[in-house]
């Protein structure tokens, strides 16, 4: 019978133990090599917007500036329509590899998961929070055709002819859908409305009076209220836009109780490494606390708001609950999503 030598089994154990370290320590040098050296190729960022609208512009310029810092080029990918969904879909099909950003908003996390049954992703599994990126400063904005200057005289048309208006959404469900229906249960109306892919289309249609009334972004209405094609109403924040300082605000114009505010913000597919998140995250909130960046989001009528991923994972838990409120002052029903044809 073969002796056992104590010896021998503690060299062998410890050869063991080492390849073991040794190949975890290597694991580990790997993964900070990769992170590291992320990213080493193009990153594609969906908006889920209409390309012209003035996100697609913040963004445009966010990816300009941001390409040179990270080494590679930020390409835009628009896809607009379908209060968000569209450019979700697209996004949680996408590899979680920290090649794909994702520019969601508020109807993206908050509104559509109490709207729809059957969405084509999960918003609240299919996406890692990277940052809030800013909020919007909002307007009502009525066409020239209609010949009012004010919500109350607006209001006044609208009870008139209830079956007269055209509104601009970004489809069923969309924030300027829930502030319609909003105001149709405020004024008991039936303003009807005509969905668009973006901001920038639906301030065109406006200019145009394929509809007579919207609320969109300011950004996207400054260059048809300067050259005095489009009519500014109301604007959605707590005093006067500098850019529209003889505009009330929804207090001053009696649009006040509304429960909602636009925002957009930065997600990635589920599965990203932590590395990406951390040094998106990092580029993106740098990029909009500069003077510079902030001065110029200030132009296109929004206000920076960057934070960190879990300040902006608490956040959205707060926005779903102020969703909840919206849609059911706006007694608005769920509904199966079904695909554009």
């Amino acid at each position: 019978m073969a002796r056992f030598s104590v010896a021998r089994f503690s060299v062998a154990r410890f050869s063991f133990c080492a390849r073991i370290t040794l190949t975890l320590l290597a694991a580990s040098c790997a993964t900070s090599a990769s992170a590291q050296n992320y990213p080493n190729k193009p990153i594609r960022m969906v908006v889920a917007i209409a390309a012209g609208s003035v996100t697609d512009v913040i963004m445009r310029a966010a990816a300009s500036e941001l390409s040179p810092r990270l080494g590679q080029q930020l390409v835009i990918e628009n896809r607009g329509g379908a209060a968000g969904i569209l450019g979700a879909q697209t996004c949680a099909q996408a590899a979680g590899d920290g090649y794909t950003l994702c520019v969601i908003y508020h109807s993206t996390t908050s509104y559509n998961p109490l709207l729809f049954d059957k969405l084509p992703y999960d918003a609240d599994k299919d996406f890692v929070p990277v940052t809030r990126l800013f909020f919007l400063t909002e307007g009502v904005f009525a066409s020239n055709a209609i010949n009012v200057k004010s919500i109350a005289e607006l209001k006044t048309l609208a009870t008139g002819k209830p079956d007269g208006l055209n509104y601009a959404t970004l489809g069923e469900g969309s924030f300027p859908d829930l502030f319609m229906r909003w105001l149709n249960n405020q004024w008991g109306t039936r303003i009807v409305g005509v969905p668009y892919r973006g901001g920038g289309p639906a301030a065109q249609a406006l200019a145009a009076n394929e509809v007579q009334v919207t609320r969109f972004g300011v950004g996207n209405f400054m260059g048809l209220v300067q050259s005095d094609k489009v009519k500014a109403l109301a604007v959605s924040a707590v005093k006067r836009s500098p850019l529209l300082p003889d505009v009330p605000t929804f207090a001053e114009a009696g649009l006040g109780g509304f429960p909602g505010q636009g925002w957009w913000g930065l997600a990635v597919p589920k599965g990203t490494p932590d590395a990406a998140v951390v040094r998106l995250n990092a580029e993106f909130v740098k990029l909009f606390r500069e003077p510079k960046f902030v001065e110029f989001l200030d132009k296109q009528a929004v206000v920076s708001a960057p934070t960190t991923p879990q300040e902006f994972t608490a956040f959205l838990r707060e926005d779903r609950k102020a969703a909840e409120t919206l849609i059911r002052i706006a007694n608005t029903p769920r509904t199966e999503y079904k695909p554009e044809p």
